[in-house]
């Protein structure tokens, strides 16, 4: 079951963090996120879990980190790649799923993932 494909995408994205450091990557108008801008908006997430889970993402392929070291302090940036954007796109789908099936949610009516604001 290892060589699952669906095993070993839920391996990537079911850990503690990933989906929710995907989603506030691809959401607003800014397609760069610095990392101290991730750690505000995921407020519970450690400093530790959240570096680990952008360096898994970025193995993976749904994370971009550019390194900016013209200046002090060395700034990284995160954006979504291609790969995860379109895994996005999955999200939205099982959103709206989600809210016409299962789930009564006022907050949650807006299908566009980029606008909400959780």
């Amino acid at each position: 079951m290892k060589d699952c494909t669906i095993y070993k995408t839920v391996d990537i994205i079911g850990k503690k963090w990933s989906l929710c450091i995907l989603l506030e990557l691809y959401k607003g108008e800014q397609k760069q996120k610095r990392f101290n801008e991730l750690k505000t908006r995921l407020q519970d997430v450690t400093p530790k879990t959240l570096s680990l889970r952008l360096k898994e993402l970025e193995e993976q392929g749904f994370v971009r980190k550019v390194v900016d070291n013209s200046s002090v302090p060395i700034k990284c940036e995160y954006s979504l790649t291609e790969s995860g954007e379109e895994f996005l796109n999955i999200i939205q789908n099982i959103k709206k799923w989600g809210l016409k099936w299962k789930f009564e949610n006022d907050e949650c009516e807006n299908s566009n993932c980029k606008l909400c604001q959780l």
